[in-house]
């Protein structure tokens, strides 16, 4: 079976794609923008909050070796999805907690494991994650890529 993309929006991109990196079956993963409407946007315009882009994740995976639902446990886990448009200290919709699918398949498996963690009481507040089509992705600049791994850290100090 070929890989598979999976695309995550969960705060600030440089620990999720970490978090994702590490994983088994993960055979890449890049950080990015999507979600907006300017095209080819920097960090710098995503930064404003006037594009609409979320800061994101986009995994590529062998599902011989970990599955959607397996990547989806992993995100939920990782942030907090009930916070509207942020994520600790970061604030503004690029840090909004988003899950785009790739397939109807995927968008089956958000559904249904986004309405599982509402109804599992985990969280006492509203889950907010969005679900949405797979935009165009727009891969972040390279100093962006692996960032916490080139400086020897293994998540963001909040």
């Amino acid at each position: 079976m070929e890989s598979q993309k999976a695309t995550f929006g969960a705060g600030c991109f440089w620990g999720v794609e970490e978090t994702f990196r590490k994983l088994k079956g993960v055979t890449d993963a890049a950080v990015g923008y999507a979600g907006g409407t300017k095209e080819n946007p920097t960090y710098e315009d995503v930064c404003t909050d006037q594009t609409g882009h979320a800061e994101v994740v986009q995994v590529e995976f062998d599902p011989a070796k970990i599955s959607y639902r397996e990547l989806l446990d992993v995100f939920w886990a990782n942030h907090n999805p009930t916070t509207l448009n942020r994520q600790g200290p970061d604030v503004g919709t690029q840090y909004r907690s988003v899950i785009f699918y790739h397939s109807p398949e995927q968008k089956a498996a958000a559904e249904e494991s986004k309405a599982a963690l509402a109804k599992s009481g985990r969280f006492n507040r509203e889950i907010v994650t969005q679900i949405e089509s797979a935009p165009k992705f727009f891969r972040a600049e390279e100093y962006h890529q692996r960032y916490l791994e080139k400086r020897g850290l293994s998540h963001c100090a909040i």
